[in-house]
Protein backbone atom coordinates (compact mmCIF):
# COMPACT_ATOMS: atom_id res chain seq x y z
CA UNK A 1 0.00 0.00 0.00
CA UNK A 2 2.85 2.37 0.82
CA UNK A 3 4.35 1.74 -2.61
CA UNK A 4 1.07 2.68 -4.30
CA UNK A 5 0.67 5.84 -2.23
CA UNK A 6 4.25 6.80 -2.96
CA UNK A 7 3.66 6.26 -6.69
CA UNK A 8 0.59 8.51 -6.60
CA UNK A 9 2.57 11.15 -4.75
CA UNK A 10 5.36 11.07 -7.31
CA UNK A 11 2.78 11.17 -10.11
CA UNK A 12 1.26 14.29 -8.59
CA UNK A 13 4.74 15.78 -8.44
CA UNK A 14 5.32 15.11 -12.14
CA UNK A 15 2.05 16.80 -13.03
CA UNK A 16 2.57 19.71 -10.65
CA UNK A 17 6.07 20.47 -11.94
CA UNK A 18 5.04 20.13 -15.61
CA UNK A 19 7.65 17.46 -16.22
CA UNK A 20 9.11 17.99 -19.71
CA UNK A 21 8.85 14.33 -20.71
CA UNK A 22 5.27 14.16 -19.49
CA UNK A 23 4.27 17.31 -21.37
CA UNK A 24 5.92 16.05 -24.55
CA UNK A 25 3.96 12.79 -24.48
CA UNK A 26 0.67 14.57 -23.77
CA UNK A 27 1.27 17.14 -26.52
CA UNK A 28 2.01 14.45 -29.11
CA UNK A 29 -1.07 12.50 -28.03
CA UNK A 30 -3.30 15.52 -28.51
CA UNK A 31 -1.69 16.35 -31.83
CA UNK A 32 -2.26 12.86 -33.23
CA UNK A 33 -5.77 12.35 -31.85
CA UNK A 34 -7.09 15.81 -32.76
CA UNK A 35 -5.64 15.53 -36.28
CA UNK A 36 -7.33 12.16 -36.76
CA UNK A 37 -10.64 13.48 -35.41
CA UNK A 38 -10.50 16.52 -37.69
CA UNK A 39 -9.94 14.38 -40.79
CA UNK A 40 -12.53 11.79 -39.77
CA UNK A 41 -15.07 14.52 -39.07
CA UNK A 42 -14.55 16.22 -42.43
CA UNK A 43 -15.06 12.89 -44.20
CA UNK A 44 -17.48 11.16 -41.84
CA UNK A 45 -20.09 13.90 -41.47
CA UNK A 46 -20.87 14.14 -45.21
CA UNK A 47 -20.92 10.35 -45.57
CA UNK A 48 -23.28 9.92 -42.64
CA UNK A 49 -25.55 12.75 -43.78
CA UNK A 50 -25.70 11.42 -47.34
CA UNK A 51 -26.62 7.93 -46.17
CA UNK A 52 -29.37 9.43 -44.01
CA UNK A 53 -31.26 11.34 -46.70
CA UNK A 54 -30.41 9.67 -49.99
CA UNK A 55 -31.89 6.40 -51.25
CA UNK A 56 -29.88 4.31 -53.72
CA UNK A 57 -29.22 0.64 -54.49
CA UNK A 58 -26.93 -0.91 -51.90
CA UNK A 59 -27.58 1.77 -49.30
CA UNK A 60 -28.70 -0.70 -46.64
CA UNK A 61 -25.61 -2.82 -47.22
CA UNK A 62 -23.42 0.26 -46.75
CA UNK A 63 -25.24 1.12 -43.52
CA UNK A 64 -24.69 -2.40 -42.19
CA UNK A 65 -21.02 -2.27 -43.23
CA UNK A 66 -20.55 1.12 -41.60
CA UNK A 67 -22.09 -0.08 -38.34
CA UNK A 68 -19.94 -3.21 -38.41
CA UNK A 69 -16.79 -1.14 -38.95
CA UNK A 70 -17.44 0.67 -35.67
CA UNK A 71 -16.04 -2.44 -34.00
CA UNK A 72 -12.90 -2.77 -36.11
CA UNK A 73 -10.14 -4.49 -34.09
CA UNK A 74 -7.40 -1.88 -33.60
CA UNK A 75 -4.56 -4.38 -34.02
CA UNK A 76 -5.99 -5.51 -37.37
CA UNK A 77 -6.23 -1.91 -38.56
CA UNK A 78 -2.69 -1.33 -37.36
CA UNK A 79 -1.47 -4.39 -39.25
CA UNK A 80 -3.20 -3.34 -42.48
CA UNK A 81 -1.83 0.21 -42.25
CA UNK A 82 1.61 -1.22 -41.49
CA UNK A 83 1.47 -3.38 -44.63
CA UNK A 84 0.35 -0.42 -46.72
CA UNK A 85 3.07 1.89 -45.42
CA UNK A 86 5.94 -0.60 -45.20
CA UNK A 87 8.72 -0.41 -47.78
CA UNK A 88 7.21 -3.31 -49.71
CA UNK A 89 3.71 -1.83 -49.52
CA UNK A 90 1.97 0.34 -52.11
CA UNK A 91 2.39 3.47 -49.97
CA UNK A 92 5.93 2.67 -48.89
CA UNK A 93 7.50 5.50 -50.93
CA UNK A 94 5.75 8.00 -48.65
CA UNK A 95 8.16 7.01 -45.90
CA UNK A 96 5.79 7.77 -43.03
CA UNK A 97 5.86 4.44 -41.21
CA UNK A 98 6.88 4.87 -37.55
CA UNK A 99 5.97 8.55 -37.64
CA UNK A 100 3.05 10.49 -36.14
CA UNK A 101 1.53 10.68 -39.63
CA UNK A 102 1.15 6.90 -39.74
CA UNK A 103 -0.55 7.03 -36.35
CA UNK A 104 -2.97 9.66 -37.63
CA UNK A 105 -3.83 7.42 -40.59
CA UNK A 106 -4.53 4.44 -38.31
CA UNK A 107 -6.64 6.44 -35.88
CA UNK A 108 -8.59 8.07 -38.70
CA UNK A 109 -9.52 4.67 -40.12
CA UNK A 110 -10.67 3.55 -36.68
CA UNK A 111 -12.83 6.54 -35.80
CA UNK A 112 -14.24 7.50 -39.20
CA UNK A 113 -16.90 4.73 -39.10
CA UNK A 114 -17.93 5.82 -35.60
CA UNK A 115 -18.47 9.44 -36.58
CA UNK A 116 -20.15 8.53 -39.87
CA UNK A 117 -22.50 5.95 -38.31
CA UNK A 118 -23.56 8.18 -35.41
CA UNK A 119 -24.04 11.09 -37.81
CA UNK A 120 -26.21 8.96 -40.08
CA UNK A 121 -28.45 7.95 -37.20
CA UNK A 122 -28.82 11.50 -35.88
CA UNK A 123 -29.48 13.03 -39.30
CA UNK A 124 -31.88 10.24 -40.25
CA UNK A 125 -33.93 10.84 -37.10
CA UNK A 126 -34.06 14.55 -37.90
CA UNK A 127 -34.93 13.78 -41.55
CA UNK A 128 -37.94 11.72 -40.48
CA UNK A 129 -39.10 14.59 -38.28
CA UNK A 130 -38.57 17.48 -40.71
CA UNK A 131 -38.82 15.76 -44.08
CA UNK A 132 -42.17 17.23 -45.06
CA UNK A 133 -41.13 20.75 -44.09
CA UNK A 134 -37.85 20.56 -45.98
CA UNK A 135 -39.51 19.02 -49.02
CA UNK A 136 -42.13 21.77 -49.09
CA UNK A 137 -39.31 24.31 -49.06
CA UNK A 138 -37.65 22.59 -52.01
CA UNK A 139 -34.74 21.15 -50.04
CA UNK A 140 -33.59 17.82 -51.44
CA UNK A 141 -30.42 15.74 -51.44
CA UNK A 142 -27.33 17.59 -50.28
CA UNK A 143 -29.30 20.74 -49.52
CA UNK A 144 -31.50 18.86 -47.07
CA UNK A 145 -28.52 17.01 -45.61
CA UNK A 146 -26.54 20.19 -44.99
CA UNK A 147 -29.59 21.89 -43.50
CA UNK A 148 -30.13 19.02 -41.08
CA UNK A 149 -26.44 18.83 -40.14
CA UNK A 150 -26.49 22.53 -39.28
CA UNK A 151 -29.76 22.20 -37.38
CA UNK A 152 -28.50 19.35 -35.18
CA UNK A 153 -24.88 20.51 -35.05
CA UNK A 154 -24.80 20.50 -31.27
CA UNK A 155 -26.06 16.93 -31.14
CA UNK A 156 -23.33 15.88 -33.56
CA UNK A 157 -20.74 16.96 -31.01
CA UNK A 158 -21.49 13.64 -29.31
CA UNK A 159 -20.43 11.78 -32.44
CA UNK A 160 -17.19 13.74 -32.68
CA UNK A 161 -16.45 13.19 -28.99
CA UNK A 162 -17.07 9.47 -29.37
CA UNK A 163 -14.44 9.46 -32.09
CA UNK A 164 -12.05 11.48 -29.96
CA UNK A 165 -12.54 9.11 -27.05
CA UNK A 166 -11.75 6.13 -29.26
CA UNK A 167 -8.67 7.86 -30.64
CA UNK A 168 -7.35 8.97 -27.26
CA UNK A 169 -7.72 5.49 -25.78
CA UNK A 170 -6.20 3.64 -28.75
CA UNK A 171 -3.14 1.47 -28.08
CA UNK A 172 -2.80 -1.43 -30.52
CA UNK A 173 -2.89 0.32 -33.88
CA UNK A 174 -0.64 3.22 -32.90
CA UNK A 175 1.81 0.83 -31.26
CA UNK A 176 2.15 -1.14 -34.51
CA UNK A 177 2.45 1.75 -36.97
CA UNK A 178 4.21 4.17 -34.62
CA UNK A 179 6.65 1.83 -32.94
CA UNK A 180 6.32 3.61 -29.57
CA UNK A 181 9.59 5.46 -30.18
CA UNK A 182 10.59 7.70 -27.28
CA UNK A 183 10.28 11.36 -28.21
CA UNK A 184 8.93 10.54 -31.67
CA UNK A 185 5.80 8.39 -31.57
CA UNK A 186 5.22 7.67 -27.89
CA UNK A 187 1.73 8.78 -26.86
CA UNK A 188 -0.11 8.52 -23.56
CA UNK A 189 -1.62 5.07 -24.04
CA UNK A 190 1.53 3.41 -25.37
CA UNK A 191 3.63 5.14 -22.71
CA UNK A 192 1.30 3.90 -19.95
CA UNK A 193 1.61 0.34 -21.24
CA UNK A 194 5.40 0.55 -21.52
CA UNK A 195 6.09 2.34 -18.24
CA UNK A 196 3.82 -0.03 -16.32
CA UNK A 197 5.71 -3.02 -17.71
CA UNK A 198 8.99 -1.33 -16.73
CA UNK A 199 7.72 -0.61 -13.23
CA UNK A 200 7.75 3.18 -13.64
CA UNK A 201 4.38 3.63 -11.95
CA UNK A 202 4.64 7.39 -11.26
CA UNK A 203 4.89 8.27 -14.96
CA UNK A 204 2.21 5.74 -15.91
CA UNK A 205 -0.14 7.05 -13.22
CA UNK A 206 0.44 10.69 -14.11
CA UNK A 207 -0.36 9.97 -17.75
CA UNK A 208 -3.43 7.99 -16.72
CA UNK A 209 -4.70 10.85 -14.56
CA UNK A 210 -4.21 13.34 -17.39
CA UNK A 211 -5.93 11.06 -19.91
CA UNK A 212 -8.98 10.53 -17.70
CA UNK A 213 -9.13 14.23 -16.84
CA UNK A 214 -9.06 15.24 -20.50
CA UNK A 215 -11.91 12.87 -21.32
CA UNK A 216 -13.99 14.17 -18.41
CA UNK A 217 -13.37 17.80 -19.35
CA UNK A 218 -14.29 17.21 -22.99
CA UNK A 219 -17.52 15.47 -22.06
CA UNK A 220 -18.40 18.16 -19.52
CA UNK A 221 -17.80 20.85 -22.14
CA UNK A 222 -19.95 19.00 -24.67
CA UNK A 223 -22.78 18.58 -22.18
CA UNK A 224 -22.64 22.26 -21.27
CA UNK A 225 -22.69 23.23 -24.93
CA UNK A 226 -25.72 21.02 -25.61
CA UNK A 227 -27.59 22.50 -22.64
CA UNK A 228 -26.77 25.99 -23.86
CA UNK A 229 -28.09 25.08 -27.29
CA UNK A 230 -31.33 23.75 -25.82
CA UNK A 231 -31.81 26.93 -23.81
CA UNK A 232 -31.10 29.16 -26.79
CA UNK A 233 -32.79 27.28 -29.61
CA UNK A 234 -35.28 25.12 -27.71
Amino acid sequence: MDVILEAFGQAAGLIGTFDARLIGIVALSLQVSLSAVAIATLVGLPIGAALAVRKFPGRQALVVLLNAMMGLPPVVVGLLVYLLLSRAGPLGPLGILFTPSAMVVAQTILILPIIAALTRQAVEDAWHEYREQLTSLGAHGWTAALTLVWDIRFSLITAVLAGLGRAAAEVGAVMIVGGNIDGVTRVMTTAIALETSKGDLPLALSLGVILVTLVLLLNAAAQSLKQLAVQRYG
